[in-house]
């Protein structure tokens, strides 16, 4: 299973939709960066296929950043989930 992770602009929450099969998750991970490059802001609407009914529609423009990761296990060597880098004490 792929995740691709979108980080919206002042929010702490990430969006997230699922993939079974990389080159799908490669293919919505290329949207959201053709979308974020576009000249105009455009809504990209993304559906999620491990949750059932589960989608969302965002801006390109309130977009801050996009992760692509594989789901191999539920905790990395490290003990914590693939996901964005944040500075600690």
């Amino acid at each position: 299973m792929f995740i691709i992770d979108i980080v919206i602009k002042n929010s702490p929450a990430t969006l997230s939709v699922q993939r079974k099969s990389a080159q799908d998750a490669e293919a919505i991970y290329q949207q959201v960066l053709k979308a974020l490059s576009a000249a105009s802001p455009q809504i990209l609407e993304l559906t999620c296929e491990h949750q059932a009914g589960k989608k969302f529609g965002v801006l390109s423009s309130e977009i801050t950043a996009v992760q692509l990761s594989e789901k191999a296990t539920t905790a990395t060597a490290s003990g914590k989930p693939p996901g964005f880098f944040a500075l600690a004490e």
